[in-house]
Formats: structure tokens, sequence, C-alpha cells
């Protein structure tokens, strides 16, 4: 009999065991699966992962050889930001998109000087003699400093940052091997590799842009009148013309070498594309996709992909807005790439106002996006005054108020307010948008705790509209009612006109205002057979 229980005992050990088995193995079949270079495949990665969807805000910088073309401007003087597509406009610059030359008012074909030409021409010659790589020979960043870099950009309150890793120019901001025109060879230093180690030293996630797919389109011009060397072709593409839509087969390998290269070295959290990616063939943005979320999977951790346009599927990364943003929530993470002025350095640069970025941010989020915000250093790396105020503002604004940011999910509605975007997309920026103490914007923590951002500094009391008892978009009581950063009682009264509550006798921080509202949580009543006794 003692026998035949320790058989049983045995063979129910045995079982048990091989379920263990069987379930780690399963879950390591599961981790060590890979994505495929199909989208089926790629769409079961993690795109939006939570610490993303936390993050909110982040910062990425537009410098390099170009940002020393924009030196010794006039005041009110405008030059296009895509200098080394323009400078080569001696008769203008056709159309990018139909290859056409832009025409005047009376019909007739416009084929003036681009102003970038004639910038160009007065600075350093003639483009056909002093062509843009006349510019990466005299990159000198010389006043870059990647520790007051990650030290300004975790003074503002952002969770990740990095560079333009390489810009529609060509150009690598890495010590690369698979380009010869790389900041290590002109410029004398590993641009990526010392703000790396940096920025994650602080705490920060990485991110790195790259915006190369459209120098197919950017260096046509530099072919059709800049008198390139052959020589030169590994920078300024192969001859092609304006009509050229679709790049060579070495293009897209070359596009795929610098990329790959970078993801290898440096293993970034965050990628972030620039558009026109989209019209290159459709294979390698699959082979990039399941590299990167592949190698995610290697190192450990969750990475994200943003980009533009139709460049992917939305079920397989994370899209992005350009100085715009939905005017309503969306069910996916998204987010908006913006700049305090225009994207690099000019001499005669204009910056928004921190109250300008504070109010766009919270905008953002309450619409379930994240911002990443350009800072545009000057030619030699140092980081404009202007633009120092403007981080060192945003991060003092985010160390009162940040608990209404970061880790927030969208609440019932995202505002209440006269100033609403008229239609969201791409560019909504362009037109001014200023909001008042009327305009109120909703993020959560949870479902018993959210917070109703006042967009101004209120003068009187402050009605909160949509939390009337009438509407009944809060079906709650509200329990408690505070102001961050300040420690004051405040007295309110929630009616079913709105949630009234007293001017506060102060404000903690400028600009925007964040209230958080505490609710009573959900009681149930007594149910089943007892309740049924009584009925």
């Amino acid at each position: 009999m003692k026998f035949l229980k320790v058989v049983s005992l045995c063979a129910l050990l045995a079982s048990t065991s091989c379920d263990v088995v069987n379930r780690k193995s399963e879950v390591n079949i599961q981790k060590e699966e890979k994505y495929e270079e199909d989208w089926e495949s790629i769409a079961k990665a993690n795109v939006a992962p939570e610490w993303f969807k936390d993050a909110k805000f982040g910062i990425y910088t537009h410098w390099g050889p170009v940002s020393g073309a924009f030196v010794n401007m006039r005041p009110k003087q405008h030059l296009a930001g895509w200098h080394g597509m323009l400078m080569y406009g001696k008769n203008g610059v056709p159309n990018w998109r139909t290859g056409k030359l832009p025409r005047r008012k009376n019909g007739t074909v416009n084929n003036n000087p681009t102003g970038n030409y004639k910038h160009h021409t007065a600075q350093f010659g003639d483009p056909s003699e002093v062509g843009y790589k006349y510019l990466i020979e005299n990159f000198k960043p010389t006043g870059f400093n990647a520790k007051k870099w990650a030290d300004l950009f975790e003074k503002s309150g952002a969770k990740f940052a990095g560079p333009v890793a390489m810009h529609h120019d060509n150009f690598a901001m890495w010590d690369s091997k698979a380009t010869r025109w790389n900041s290590m060879n002109y410029g004398g230093k590993d641009i990526s590799q010392e703000l790396k180690t940096e920025i994650e030293s602080r705490g920060m996630k990485y991110i790195a842009s790259f915006h190369h797919a459209f120098t197919w389109k950017y260096f046509a011009p530099a072919h059709v009148n800049g008198n390139v060397d052959p020589k030169d072709y590994d920078l300024y593409t192969e001859p092609h013309g304006y009509d050229s839509n679709m790049p060579s087969e070495k293009f897209h390998e070359e596009w795929w070498a610098k990329l790959k290269e970078y993801i290898d070295n440096y293993q970034p959290d965050v990628l972030w594309f620039d558009w026109w990616l989209e019209n290159m063939d459709e294979k390698y943005r699959k082979k990039f996709l399941a590299y990167y979320y592949n190698k995610g999977k290697e190192w450990d951790k969750d990475v994200v992909v943003l980009f533009k346009e139709e460049t992917f599927p939305d079920s397989t990364a994370v899209r992005d807005y350009e100085r715009g943003r939905p005017n309503k929530p969306t069910d996916k993470t998204w987010i908006t790439d913006t700049s305090p002025g225009t994207w690099f350095y000019r001499s005669n640069a204009k910056f928004v106002s921190t109250n300008d970025l504070v109010d766009i941010l919270v905008d953002i989020v309450s619409k379930n996006g994240s911002m990443l915000l350009n800072v545009p250093p000057n030619p030699d790396g140092t980081i404009p005054p202007e633009m120092e105020k403007l981080l060192v503002e945003m991060g003092e604004w985010l160390k009162v108020n940040g608990e209404a940011i970061y880790g927030t999910r969208p609440w019932n509605v995202f505002g209440e307010g006269p100033t609403r975007l008229p239609a969201g997309g791409h560019k909504v920026e362009r037109k001014k948008i200023e909001y008042t103490v009327n305009d109120i914007r909703f993020t959560k923590k949870s479902d018993d705790a959210f917070y109703a951002i006042v967009m101004d500094t209120p003068e009187e009391d402050i009605t909160i509209t949509t939390l009337g008892s009438y509407l009944g978009v809060l079906n709650k009581d509200i329990e408690a009612v505070t102001l961050l950063g300040s420690e004051e009682e405040l007295q309110w009264e929630r009616t079913d006109k709105g949630l009234v509550i007293k001017k506060p006798k102060y404000y903690p921080s400028l600009h925007a205002h964040a209230f958080k509202i505490m609710c009573k949580g959900f009681k149930k009543t007594g149910l089943g057979g007892e309740l049924e006794q009584t009925l």
C-alpha cells in the first residue's frame, strides 16, 4: 500500500513538474518569438508602452552644419529652413511635389532667385562653387557641452530627450562608419554618445530623430545647379532630377545602413521619423520596424517609434502631428512635435512665451497626447539664453503642476471653454491660439481623482460648468478640491450650474493652474435575498 502511495506521489510530482516546465517554455517561446517583416506581425508589438504614455514631455534638438547657414540675418529677413535645397535656387526651385516652379499672381512663372540662394551667396559664395559641403567642412561644435544640455533638459521636466541624429542633409550627428559625413570627422565629437550618456544618467529616456528619407528630394537641386563632384555623391546622392519620386536601390540600402548602425550602437528608447518615408519602398519600412522591435526585446526594454503621414499603419507605431494636434481626444496615444520658433537657429530668432508652451502642453495631454519640444542651438552648440529661460520656466511650472500632467489619462471630457481648434491635424499652430481663464482642460489619475486645469490666472471665483450636478458628466459626489502647490483650504460649492471655487488667496505658479478634485467612491447597496424580502 505504501509502495502505491509513493508511486502515485511521484507521478503527481512529475505531472506538476511537467506543467511548470511547459508553462516556462510557453513564456520563453513568447519572449523569444520574433516579429516578422510584415504588418500583421509587427502590429503585435506594444507600440505605446506605459512609460511612454506617462512621460508626456520630451525634447529633441535641431542642430548641425546647416545651423551655420543662418548667420548675419537682417532683423526682419526670412529664410526657409530647407537651406540645403533652396540655396541652389539661382532661378528658383521647383515645388518638390509637382516639380514645377511657382507662379506669380499674373500667372507667369516665378524663376527669381530664392532668398536662401541670395543669402548663401552673400555670406559664403555662389553655391555652384561653394556648395553645401562647405557648411559641413566648417561645422565647429566648440560650444557643445552634453552635461549642460542634459542639466537643462532635466530642469525643464522632460522625461525623454536626444538629438536630431540625421536631418535632410544626410549628415550623421554620431561617430558613423556607414558615412564619412559625420560629426566625428567634421567636428571631432560623437554628439549622440555624449548626449546619451548624460541624458540616461539623469533617468531620462533617450530619443533620436531621422529625417534622411527626404534627402533624395532635398539635394535634387544640387545636381541641377550645384556642380556636384562625383566623389561627393555619397553626400548628395546619385544625380537625379526634380521629378524623381522613387529613390534608387542604393539610396534605400544606405538609408537602412545608417539607421541600423545607430540602433545597434546607441540603443535608443524612441525613434522619431519625419515625413516622406512613406514614399520609400515598403519592404524597408517593414524591415526597420521588425528589426527595432526585436532589438527592444533583446535589450529587454519597450521601445517606441513615432511617425508622420502614412509612413506606417497606426497599429504599428505612434502617430505624430507636426505643430498640430487633434481637436478632440483619441483612443490611441499620439504626439506633437513643435518648436518655440524656427526649427533651426536663426540669428534674428524670435521665441514664443512660456505661457504659450504650457497651454499647448496642457491641451495636448487632455487629448491623450504628448509634446516633443524642439530646442534650436546656436551654430557652435551653445543654447540661446531665451531658450534656456523657456525650458527653466517650463520646469518650474511642472514642479508645481506636474501631478496633473505626468502619468495621467484623458478624463470623461477633455475640456470646456470658448477656445477650440476648428480642425485637428498638422500645422494648426500656424494660427495664434490664446487660451483664457474660461478655458479649462481635464486629466485624470484614477476614476476618483482628476484635475481641472484653468488655462490662465483668474481674478474672480472660478466656475467649472462641466462639473455641475445638472449635466451628469460627473455622477459622483465631490469630496475635496485642492490647488496643486498650495496648502490653502479652498472654499467651494457644487451646484446645478457648476463647481464654484472661491478665488484662492494666491496662485503658486504662473500660467495655467491645476485643481485636484477627489470624489467619493462608488458605494453599493445591499443586494440579493435580504433586499428581496423587504419588497
